[in-house]
């Protein structure tokens, strides 16, 4: 099927083939950035069953002694996440943090005004920590900057990181917890600029008290970092001046702007439907020019980081939402957003982790929304056991071996245009060098519906030894979940890899995930 031409950097494909032809060029020498492990992820809220149920559920026989679910630690253990940003969230616009320590039988039953629920409190924010500890990730605090302010925040600091004798530190030391925890990662509030947020703000608004707030928190504890609030999505009216905005007034301050970013749109087709991953790079492309404007404004010597610590496929249509808490409001822990995912939605979310991954130069947190029952990675059932969704997958592999360095790589395909978006690859691919674990790792994911993809990569530079692992994840629907067959959409080995010095050719099928494990020279 293939001719090496030498001298020419290409390898020229033989006429009569019924696929189409990808070529991917890399070089070990062109680099985007070093992978942060932070970018793997999570996010945990008060939200329906994310938490009760969810992975706290003291009656269920698969929960330990503490009343966490063994068998979602477990998952998550293996899914690898890394670091699980906590309470909120919406719900964090409201919330006291105080209602949430101490005994559990004096702790408040309070109104959950984001959500419309009754939020009993039995988990708060020291059964965080100690599920965090268990779980082996990196903590995330959200503080509440709608209905409270800096002193709220600095009260939140010293319980959880200053070490005794002050009000709040030996408020912890009564509660039980001796070592303060040092927590080191602090969102200052949540996706402000959306007016559907208790207590929204304008940017200045927003920013001043965010600047302030976060000043006097690194007074407490100077080696925290700070993530102020970017827009909540690329569609925002107030994006981007925003978060210009808001980093003209914490820039000083701020170690992280945040970037939240959900998609829909099922219904326009799946062309249209998988080709908004680019709308996320043009997203991430402006904010990251913002930063550098405001940066040169201020003449500043620091680069602005970033932290997409929401993002996630959305496949609840319309206003369902609000239709199933208007329903039944008031209830504890309703089930609300259960969202099922598909074949198609997973191919959009392991597309939106390479986006994020393609920018990990500044890119060093992500946090995929949420980590059970809404929207997403891992389901429960009340009293039962869990099964996992289809965007599980996608999150494993990355996870699991996506780890090192991006490569900075040249693609040329076949493309297609649809309404909103003028030239997509049918290829979206991205290549990692693992220098540490002797790997080079290719992800692809194909977004043609009819046909498979001939792709080949070129690896300069690298010398190519084995074949360590090959898998593609499609099914026979695209609508096709694991809901009723738990094991409908999963990754299926596969072994057909060619590999011939130092290139590497593959087929990948029609709209499917795809990864290749290569062992080369150390």
């Amino acid at each position: 099927m293939y001719e090496l031409d030498e001298g020419k950097m290409f390898i020229n494909f033989r006429k009569g083939s019924n696929m189409k032809n990808t070529k991917i060029i890399c070089n070990k020498r062109f680099i985007i950035g070093e992978i942060d492990s932070r970018l793997y992820g999570s996010f945990l809220e008060h939200m329906g069953r994310v938490i009760y149920s969810g992975i706290y559920e003291p009656d269920n026989e698969l929960s330990d002694e503490e009343g966490f679910r063994k068998d979602v630690l477990e998952k998550v253990k293996e899914m690898n996440v890394t670091a699980v940003r906590y309470p909120g969230g919406n719900f964090v616009s409201a919330y006291h943090w105080e209602d949430g320590v101490g005994p559990k039988e004096l702790r408040p039953r309070k109104l959950e005004l984001a959500w419309k629920a009754i939020e009993t409190n039995e988990f708060g924010t020291n059964e965080f920590i100690c599920w965090a500890k268990k779980a082996g990730v990196t903590p995330i605090f959200t503080v509440n900057l709608g209905t409270r302010g800096i002193e709220d925040a600095i009260h939140y600091l010293e319980y959880c990181n200053f070490p005794e004798g002050t009000k709040y530190s030996d408020l912890r030391k009564q509660h039980g917890v001796q070592e303060p925890y040092g927590v080191k990662l602090w969102c200052l509030g949540n996706e402000m600029d959306g007016n559907w947020q208790i207590g929204h703000k304008t940017a200045e608004e927003y920013g001043k008290l965010a600047a302030e707030a976060g000043k006097v928190m690194k007074l407490i504890d100077p080696e925290i970092e700070l993530i102020v609030c970017g827009s909540s999505l690329s569609s925002m009216n107030t994006y981007p001046e925003w978060d210009m905005e808001v980093l003209e007034q914490t820039y000083d301050v701020a170690d992280y702007l945040a970037l939240h970013q959900y998609y829909a749109g099922q219904d326009k087709g799946t062309k249209e439907f998988l080709a908004q991953t680019l709308d996320m790079e043009e997203y991430i492309k402006t904010i990251r020019s913002a930063a550098q404007v405001i940066k040169q404004k201020k003449r500043l010597k620091k680069d602005m980081k970033f932290s997409v610590d929401e993002w996630g496929v959305w496949a609840v249509p319309g206003n369902t939402v609000n239709k199933e808490i208007d329903n039944e409001p008031w209830k504890i822990a309703p089930s609300i957003s259960e969202q099922i995912y598909t074949l198609e939605d997973a191919l959009l979310f392991a597309g939106m982790q390479m986006v994020i991954l393609r920018n990990a130069d500044v890119i060093k947190i992500a946090c995929q929304s949420l980590l059970t029952n809404v929207s997403a990675c891992i389901m429960t059932e009340k009293n039962g056991g869990l099964w996992l969704q289809t965007i599980y997958y996608p999150f494993y592999y990355f996870a699991n071996y996506a780890r090192g360095i991006v490569l900075d790589t040249v693609s040329e395909g076949p493309c297609y245009a649809c309404e909103n978006f003028k030239k997509v690859a049918y290829v979206d691919s991205i290549v990692i060098w693992n220098g540490e674990a002797g790997e080079v790792v290719i992800f692809a994911v194909n977004r043609d519906e009819e046909q498979s993809q001939e792709v080949e990569v070129q690896l300069y530079e690298f010398e190519v030894k084995k074949v360590i692992q090959r898998i593609s994840m499609t099914a026979e629907d695209k609508k096709m979940t694991n809901q009723e067959n738990h094991s409908a959409v999963v990754p299926k080995e596969k072994g057909d890899v060619e590999l011939n010095a130092d290139t590497c050719r593959m087929q990948l099928e029609p709209l499917s995930f795809n990864m290749l494990r290569l062992e080369v020279e150390k």
